[in-house]
């Protein structure tokens, strides 16, 4: 049977789904490569709640995920942007997700680290940043968590050049307890990140990102880089001092740059590969046995469904997660914290799921197809 789904023309065309998903187990652990998947959280879609309200989170869908990524050799990257930090879930909800699957990687031992970043704070001196930073890196290094120093908008809108960040981010290191990941995260994601390390020329910013990490470099196990910008990605990754690993934030070029060329590669830390964790394990394995024919062949095709969801406006990616998650069965319901379901368009959601489907990404393609029904069926389109 086919479905019909709305085009990017206001039309509606006709799709047949796929009848069997791609099979995947788990395997091995992942060796060749350090992947990190960033992790959406789930809704309590039964909260009386507001947009502009605390988050009401579903605790056990959301450790449920974790333990489906957990159980394919992933690390999970937690309380990042792909969980809504800034855009739905504020900081008392993220330090109680940090806490909660912290212990929950514990109990199955699983690989987590955690975003630390100054979300407590709309805005304030460096030195209230400073205090802010160190609050919440208090909380992941208490949890047993390795720690990700996310980009501060706060900062950003402190800072009055360059020197400001290498004081600021020179004392956080100073005092980490274990070596930390650095995270660049650019513009398109969180416009109100533009300029930060003190310039709005990237050249310019780069250099004062890897002189931080220079001066520290016991204190930096790595650095991820979400600029969807390959070829700034490994004119980056050439530069870093030995030992620093480059974890990959490009969700556009993220096959080439983990397989890398004869002067080194990326690891991974993605937000694509929450929906994609199992297919993306499975090619890591691949790469394990040194078949990068074989990773790519199961990894480049997944790269048009990762620009789809990453499409302008950017930073609305976590809305087509989610959705795929439920499509895919984590989760009973479509229904986000902050209410951002809302934001994406049918067309896009349409094309989303032809896309994953067309991968086999649905452990049960038919409930996935109900469930897309349904969600037309709201919508108005009749089949």
């Amino acid at each position: 049977m086919t479905i019909r789904l709305p085009d990017f023309k206001g039309g509606l065309r006709a799709y047949e789904p796929r009848a069997e998903p791609l099979a995947l187990t788990p395997g091995a652990p992942l060796a060749s490569r350090t992947v990190f998947s960033a992790a959406h959280v789930v809704a309590d879609p039964y909260a009386d709640t507001s947009p502009d309200a605390p988050a009401a989170v579903d605790w056990d869908a959301t450790l449920a995920f974790r333990r489906h990524l957990w159980s394919h050799g992933l690390g999970v990257a937690e309380a990042m942007d792909t969980a809504q930090r800034g855009m739905g879930l504020d900081w008392a909800g993220a330090a109680e997700l940090i806490r909660r699957s912290a212990a929950e990687a514990k109990a199955v031992g699983g690989r987590i680290a955690c975003g630390v970043g100054t979300d407590q704070i709309a805005a304030g001196s460096l030195g209230e940043v400073r205090a802010a930073y160190e609050e919440q890196l208090a909380v992941v290094e208490e949890s047993g968590a390795q720690a990700i120093l996310m980009a501060s908008r706060a900062l950003c809108a402190a800072a009055s050049g360059p020197e400001d960040y290498l004081e600021v981010y020179g004392h956080l290191l100073r005092q980490a307890g274990e070596p930390v990941v650095l995270h660049w995260l650019g513009p398109m994601f969180d416009p109100a990140l533009e300029g930060y390390w003190g310039s709005s020329d990237l050249d310019t910013a780069t250099d004062t990102f890897l002189e931080v990490i220079a001066a520290h470099p016991d204190k930096v196990d790595g650095i991820k880089v979400s600029l969807l910008d390959a070829a700034r990605e490994i004119d980056i990754r050439r530069r870093l001092p030995q030992g620093v690993r480059c974890y990959t934030g490009d969700d556009f070029n993220y096959p080439e740059l983990i397989v890398g060329d004869e002067k080194g590669f990326s690891h991974a830390l993605l937000g694509i590969f929450d929906p994609l964790g199992p297919l993306a394990a499975e090619a890591v394995r691949v790469l394990d046995t040194g078949d990068v024919t074989g990773f790519r062949e199961l990894l480049d095709p997944t790269v048009e469904l990762s620009r789809h969801l990453f499409r302008t406006p950017t930073r609305f990616y976590k809305t087509g997660v989610v959705f795929l998650a439920w499509l895919a069965g984590h989760q009973s319901h479509f229904t986000m914290v902050g209410g951002l379901q809302s934001a994406r368009s049918l067309p896009h959601f349409a094309r989303a799921y032809e896309l994953a489907d067309g991968l086999g990404l649905f452990p049960d393609p038919k409930q996935a197809e109900e469930r897309m029904r349904n969600l037309l069926a709201l919508y108005g389109v009749a089949q």
